[in-house]
């Protein structure tokens, strides 16, 4: 017994620093004095941290499970069919109408910015916090589901605070806590809903971001109860059909 409480706290302690690790990995190595400088190319730094995070995670997991042999399907990179996903990106519709509505078509966008900020960034941060942060420590390392949920969502809110403003007290930088926090929990349950994979997840993730990057309203409505409706609305709905329609879930 004691064994076992004391496997569970360090496997705790290791998701915890690796998360940590892998979002910070270029400031901690400036910190020792060792400065990974950005890749020369537009969003060069955040390709580069995105990289590493994801690089992070899978050498972590390999290590923990002690062979690379497995380590994708344990960080919920297999695909359990499109169902999920489809039905995911369904429940984002009326995320998309209500900003189309509310709001105009933003023209400070490029493709790179949407491709980039909308689809490979949120994958990146699926695959570290949904993948590793929550499949790979219920799965692999057998922590309880809440327990999965929580330590990752609030690392992912943790993570966005920090970006929001170098981690300021204000009400802002609280809200982004929170709202990004709540996201983390529901891109993990909706996950866990639909067989311990990252993909519904990531769709519901890529889309909101995609619709933010397109569509301009303004500070207000984008912080206010329109924009945490859209968002929280459609996490809902999301939710709701996967749940529905769902694959047997496997733990």
């Amino acid at each position: 017994m004691q064994r076992n409480a004391l496997r569970g706290w360090l496997s705790g302690i290791a998701v915890v620093l690796v998360l940590a690790l892998s979002q910070e990995a270029r400031d901690l190595a400036a910190a020792v004095g060792l400065p990974i400088p950005r890749l020369p190319i537009p969003y060069g730094g955040s390709i580069l941290d995105n990289l590493l995070a994801v690089a992070i995670v899978l050498a972590a997991a390999a290590l923990l499970l002690r062979r690379f042999a497995g380590v994708p399907r344990s960080l919920g990179l297999g695909f359990n069919g499109w169902r999920g996903p489809l039905l995911t990106a369904l429940a984002t519709l009326p995320c998309w109408i209500g900003l189309a509505v509310s709001g105009t078509l933003a023209r400070d966008w490029s493709a790179l910015d949407l491709a980039l900020l909308a689809f490979a960034f949120p994958l990146a941060e699926e695959i570290a916090f949904r993948g590793f942060g929550f499949i790979f420590a219920r799965r692999a390392l057998g922590w309880p589901l809440g327990l999965a949920v929580a330590v990752q969502a609030i690392g992912f809110g943790l993570v966005h605070w920090i970006g929001s403003g170098g981690g300021e007290f204000s009400a802002m930088a609280l809200q982004i806590f929170v709202i990004t926090g709540l996201g983390g929990a529901i891109f993990a349950l909706l996950d866990a809903l639909d067989g311990y994979g990252i993909w519904s997840g990531w769709v519901l993730h890529a889309s909101l971001n995609a619709a933010w990057t397109i569509f301009a309203v303004s500070e207000n409505a984008a912080s206010g109860w329109l924009g945490i409706g859209l968002r929280l609305g459609s996490a809902a709905l999301a939710l709701l059909l996967v749940w529905k329609f769902r694959r047997p879930a496997r733990a």
